[in-house]
């Protein structure tokens, strides 16, 4: 995975106390999660970027998806 972050650390630091607190499991890092988030609202996921076993996947090479 690239290292490639759409926030600043200063911008992630006034987000970061609306970010739910860790609950014993340690949490992801959320400035990744996040410039994840901005970068598929802002350019979209391909279909064949999709995981592998993802059901939509499936439906449309079944032919579902044609209309």
């Amino acid at each position: 995975m690239s290292n490639l972050f759409l926030l600043t650390v200063a911008q992630m630091a006034r987000l970061e106390p609306l970010f739910p607190k860790s609950h014993g499991k340690p949490r992801i890092d959320g400035r990744r999660v996040l410039s994840g988030i901005i970068f598929i609202d802002s350019n979209g996921l391909r279909w064949r970027d999709e995981p592998e076993g993802y059901v939509r996947a499936a439906w449309l090479a079944a032919g579902q998806g044609a209309r």
